[in-house]
């Protein structure tokens, strides 16, 4: 499903325009972005947590060439899906 898809699906659940679905999808994404940029942790009961993992940095190795690679640190946003919302799938 991609995001056209599902907005459609929200759209058709809701009962409301695709055009406002829209709207609030990426409504959502910005508030999150700027929520983890922060160094917030977004919890969403019921369905999971939005966190940032701070990767250190560390040394790759390139497979085409075998030469070791920096590889520099960075955050990574992480999701980790709550145990109410994982019951639903057994």
């Amino acid at each position: 499903m991609n995001k056209t898809e599902f907005i459609k699906a929200v759209s058709d659940k809701a009962g409301i325009t695709q055009k406002d679905i829209a709207v609030v999808y990426d409504a959502i994404l910005d508030v999150a972005t700027e929520a983890l940029k922060k160094g917030e942790k977004i919890q969403l009961v019921g369905l999971g947590t939005l966190d940032v993992k701070k990767v250190p940095a560390k040394t790759g190795i390139n497979p085409r060439t075998k030469q070791a690679v920096k590889i520099p640190a960075c955050n990574k946003p992480v999701f980790k899906f709550g145990d109410a919302y994982k019951a639903r799938f057994n």
